[in-house]
């Protein structure tokens, strides 16, 4: 009867093993190699290998496509010693990928010997509930939640656009959030704009939509900018930011925006809304048009819809 010892060994005469020093020698060469780590979560907090994935055992086998989507690249596995990624391997190539080596030795002979590691940002028990659903997205997963985390997104408006988008963004953990308007909450605005409450009429609309955000995910930092968006201040605002989210209620408002990203090469989300039609799209500059190559000029103001 077989044991653990004999099933490794037969493993490890099915797969392709490489070392440590072999694999700092190749990444210092240049050469492309998709770096695999198998370890579990809390594993992974002590580093990881720079540029490595990371899927571990658990779920291995449904979402490790979507992580590695190219099977005819150089793929090296990695586990703290090398057992685990001699299966990991295995599985690999039974799932077609043809060019597969696992690290013997693993995370701790890398470290033994010296070598630069990243210290990952991970996430708390806490996050690791709040965003649950996020976690077991293949194309989320915990990377993409802390992507998220160290994200700064810019909503231009926190108005009847801007209220569902801030509340969505913060629910969905962007860690840096920026809001810019320079209105007060009015009870006409509660019919629509959902991210003020009749308790804040007549407060900033920034401070109110704070308020809202921080209760609602304390993971989010919020800064307020309670002033009109101009040539002045469009491109100062705008550099300290990934993403721009522009919920603006007027033409000229638009103009600024898009040529501040255009030039800053940031991407915009932009909505707009008349009565039961709107519009929503991502201008991505050199990636394609912005609103300006779409609508070259604003319309005279008695065609300009209110």
């Amino acid at each position: 009867m077989s044991n653990f010892r004999d099933l490794l060994n037969l493993v490890k005469n099915e797969i392709v093993e490489t070392t440590p020093e072999d694999v700092k020698k190749r990444l210092a060469a240049g050469e492309k190699l998709a770096i695999l780590d198998v370890r579990e979560d809390d594993e992974v907090e002590q580093g990881m290998l720079p540029g490595a994935a990371h899927l571990s055992r658990a779920h291995f086998e449904s979402r490790v496509e979507d992580v590695l989507p190219r099977k005819d690249g150089e793929v090296v596995v990695y586990c703290a010693g090398g057992v685990r990624s001699a299966f990991a391997a295995r599985t690999l190539q039974e799932l077609g990928y043809s060019k597969v080596s696992s690290m013997n030795g693993g995370f701790n002979r890398w470290k033994d010997l010296g070598y630069d590691f990243a210290m990952p940002r991970v996430l708390d028990a806490a996050q690791r509930d709040r965003y649950s659903r996020h976690l077991i997205l293949p194309e989320v997963g915990q990377s993409g939640q802390v992507k998220l985390l160290e994200s700064k997104v810019l909503s231009i408006g926190a108005g009847g656009l801007g209220s569902p988008s801030l509340l969505y963004l913060a629910a969905a953990g962007v860690g840096t959030i920026g809001i810019v308007d320079s209105d007060v909450v009015e009870a006409s605005n509660l019919q629509r704009q959902v991210v003020h409450d009749t308790e804040r009429i007549g407060m900033s609309k920034a401070e109110s939509a704070r308020e809202a955000i921080t209760k609602l995910n304390p993971d989010v930092k919020v800064v307020t900018h309670p002033f009109r968006l101009d040539q002045s201040n469009v491109r100062e605002l705008i550099s300290q930011y990934d993403v721009v989210v522009d919920g603006s209620d007027n033409f000229d408002t638009r103009y600024v925006i898009n040529d501040a990203a255009v030039a800053l090469r940031r991407p915009v989300v932009h909505g707009s809304i008349f009565r039961f039609e709107g519009m929503v799209s991502t201008f991505i500059p050199y990636e394609g048009p912005c609103y300006r190559c779409l609508f070259p000029e604003a319309p005279p103001p008695e065609l300009a819809p209110t």
